[in-house]
């Protein structure tokens, strides 16, 4: 009787792996034979080593609008080199057609762009106290920041599309100035620049909560908020500015729709520059609810005069700039037939590390024939209820062996640059999640500990990284699947899982997870290439049950 394997969707096999994972510790858990009972002695487990291909894709001109958050700052990395990230954002009235009232006179204009952060306690005081989650480089190094007034509109539609699609904007990180491209041109934003708003040459992010002081019928309220950039502009010539930009509007079309108002206040640039060798680089939550820009002004006639506001929000286009001067690696594509000697995966628009499963055509068919039962004319059985083809070995688990470059530079940052480094991988022919991504049920708000089966933590005594690929082999075997390629990338979000286009992409990588744009730091692993030592190299490992030949 001939003994067949049908692999089920959630197999139990993956089930107990998740049992004994969550159970024992960090590492991946090899399921052998006895978890058939000791009853069954027709199966045994064994395990295989699968030499893959590894190389490198420099990447360049990717979709850099429409980011679920945005860089601004100076970050050198100690590996890689220096990136300056600035930002083009539009605003939005929060209503439009105002009415300012009688005599409007601006008291001040705030400017309020949450930090991302977390709670770390409570101070002497009993007041919350808050560290800086998404902060690199130097955090004692300032930079400087100018807010511009920005002339270049950020259209909505491509006019050069056939079919008026959606116009976005790609990176152009190998220049020297903050530009983009638009698909057919390139636009540097220093030749767009109106005037300019707010100057910081000191500029340095803090931690500190946000207080607010309310003073009302003569009673004086305190209130906190979570750290973020605040500025407030109070002088004569900024008062002049808002008034003569947005109060003596009123009544005009500048003010009565969005389309109107993206065309008369196109938006603002926010650049960042050096003081120093060093800085610093922070991200900014530009889609909080909370990020806003607030005109206080009172209205009204003498003894009667009131207070008000108006508000405006980032709920507009927004889009960051890199210039990344990469001068310590020269990024480049890698060699696709004998694959690469080290992977570089750089984000803000730097490299990424492409993995083929099998090398070629006839790696790919030399590992289905090893799985799945021969029709003994060239094909292989299918079973007739789920059209699904019979294995006769059963892949228990398989998942990448990625090691860290040792060697690699850290500079003043020390041993535990790279502790909380994530790997994410993704399906390059699908553009999406790998399967095993999407069925492991570990995810949480905290991005080093989400999807901690599929997406393996960084072993800090090897540097070593796993990512399972289980389901994914099992689906190309039972299913006929031919996404063999999988992309690797560094991230500091693995829970950010879309992928944005690239410009004109002549390969098979055409979108990229936008997560990795906006993660500034860099890792490097060892690759496939023969040179790399045989316990460094890159490798896919799987483990199986197949049954006894009687």
């Amino acid at each position: 009787m001939k003994n067949k394997i049908i692999a089920l969707k959630f197999p139990a096999f993956f089930l107990l792996f998740v049992i004994t994972f969550i159970a024992c510790d960090r590492d991946f858990n090899v399921i052998e034979s006895d978890v058939l009972g000791k009853g069954n002695t027709n199966f045994t487990t064994n395990d295989t080593i699968i030499s893959v291909l590894a190389y490198n894709k420099k990447l360049d001109s990717l979709q850099i609008n429409n980011l679920a958050s945005n860089l601004f700052g100076i970050f050198n990395d100690p590996a890689y080199g220096k990136t300056t990230a600035s930002i083009v954002t539009q605003i939005t009235p929060v209503f439009y057609n105002p009415d300012f009232g009688i005599d409007p006179v601006i008291d001040s204009v705030v400017v309020n762009i949450p930090y991302f952060s977390t709670v770390i306690g409570v101070d002497d005081e009993g007041n919350t106290t808050y560290s800086l989650d998404s902060i690199y480089g130097n955090q004692t190094s300032e930079i400087k920041l100018t807010i511009y007034q920005n002339n270049y509109f950020l259209r909505d539609f491509d006019p050069t599309s056939e079919l008026n699609s959606t116009q976005n904007f790609y990176s152009n990180a190998n220049s020297t100035s903050n530009s983009v491209f638009t698909g057919n041109s390139i636009v540097n934003f220093d030749d767009h620049i109106v005037t300019t708003i707010h100057e910081d040459t000191a500029f340095l992010p803090s931690a500190e909560a946000i207080e607010l002081w309310t003073i009302s019928d003569g009673d004086t309220t305190k209130t906190r908020s979570a750290p973020a950039y605040r500025v407030v502009l109070n002088d004569p010539e900024d008062i002049l500015y808002w008034k003569n930009t947005i109060l003596e509007r009123e009544g005009t079309s500048d003010l009565s729709n969005s389309n109107n108002f993206y065309n008369y206040f196109r938006g603002l640039y926010i650049k960042a520059e050096s003081v120093s060798s060093d800085g610093n680089m922070i991200l900014l939550n530009l889609n909080s609810s909370s990020a806003n820009i607030s005109i206080y002004y009172t209205k009204g006639i003498a003894e009667e005069r009131t207070q008000s506001n108006y508000n405006f929000t980032f709920n507009g286009k927004n889009l960051n700039t890199f210039i990344n001067d990469y001068n310590l690696i020269n990024l480049q594509n890698g060699d696709k037939t004998f694959g690469d000697e080290k992977l570089y995966l750089k984000g803000t628009s730097g490299s990424m590390g492409v993995i083929d499963l099998f090398e070629n055509e006839q790696g790919l068919e030399n590992f289905i024939s090893r799985y799945r039962v021969s029709d003994g004319n060239g094909g292989y059985e299918k079973d007739t209820s789920t059209g699904l083809y019979i294995l006769k070995r059963l892949i228990n688990e398989a998942h990448l062996e990625i090691y860290e470059d040792e060697t690699i530079n850290t500079g003043s940052f020390g041993s535990d640059f790279h502790r909380f480094d994530r790997i994410y991988a993704y399906d390059i022919k699908n553009n999406s999640p790998t399967v095993d991504y999407q069925l492991d049920p570990t995810e949480n708000n905290s991005a080093f500990s989400s999807k901690i089966i599929s997406l393996g933590q960084r072993d800090t005594i090897s540097g070593k990284y796993k990512i399972r690929l289980t389901e994914h082999l099992n689906s190309i075997l039972l299913r006929d699947s031919t996404n063999t390629k999988i992309g690797l990338v560094l991230s500091n979000n693995v829970n950010y899982n879309v992928t944005n286009e690239i410009l004109n992409s002549n390969d098979d990588v055409t979108e990229f997870p936008p997560a990795a744009i906006i993660s500034p730091r860099g890792t490097i692993i060892h690759g496939s290439n023969s040179n790399v030592p045989e316990n460094k190299k890159l490798k896919l490992k799987i483990f199986f049950t197949e049954p006894n030949q009687n």
